[in-house]
């Protein structure tokens, strides 16, 4: 029987393990990242979704194996390329028991406008503060040229972060893919620091299906 200090020690390192998981500090850019990886467990974060009700993202995975997908913004062409071929292969990830949630830093005006324009109909989530991608270990500052870029030519309405450095930046999620089971354990993930190139939705499909035939 482990001791009174074994207990407290044990303890210890589990809340702090936990809040590890929900504390990721913002990468210095998008190469430095430490996304969650399979085994880990899907985190207990609360986001909005279109019409700004809160949903937990780990009483969301105990309903039903999940499929999420972080994209850095309804503004961003290859983003909207991606949700349109996770569209297409919807009702296939449907019959398969699946679940598919977008997770952006976009209000929940902003996600509204974004499902209506590419007529989508899985669920979307604000992720204005960037507290998922945070515990996901995906947030990153963009560099200052990226930050006057997207703030100029793209009338950006993202708030701007403060570096370690002092500096103001843009704070944007990596590109990433997860899929989890009913009980919130990851089981594969796909994140790419290139945020031009994204899974091709074969590769998602038969990530999900070895996912399934595990449950």
């Amino acid at each position: 029987m482990p001791s009174l200090l074994q207990r407290f020690l044990l303890t210890t390192s589990l809340l702090l393990g936990s809040f590890t998981t929900l504390a990721q500090p913002i990468a210095k850019d998008e190469y430095s990242v430490s996304p969650l990886l399979n085994g880990e467990q899907i985190p207990a974060i609360t986001l909005q979704d279109m019409n700004g009700q809160s949903v937990d993202l780990a009483k969301l995975t105990a309903q039903k194996p999940t499929i999420f997908f972080f994209y850095r913004g309804g503004w961003c062409p290859f983003c909207n390329n991606q949700m349109g071929q996770l569209k297409a292969i919807e009702p296939e990830l449907l019959k398969m028991g699946f679940q598919l949630v977008g997770i952006s830093p976009d209000t929940p005006a902003q996600l509204k406008a974004s499902a209506a324009k590419n007529e989508l109909k899985y669920l979307l989530l604000s992720d204005e503060k960037m507290l998922a991608s945070q515990a996901f270990g995906l947030a990153f500052y963009t560099s200052e040229k990226v930050t006057e870029t997207y703030t100029a030519r793209l009338n950006l309405e993202n708030p701007l972060w403060i570096t370690p450095e002092g500096a103001k930046r843009l704070v944007l999620p990596v590109p990433a893919i997860y899929i989890s089971d009913d009980k919130g354990l990851i089981h594969f993930q796909y994140i790419n620091p290139n945020y031009k190139v994204r899974p091709a939705p074969k590769l998602i499909l038969t990530a999900a299906s070895l996912v399934g035939s595990q449950e």
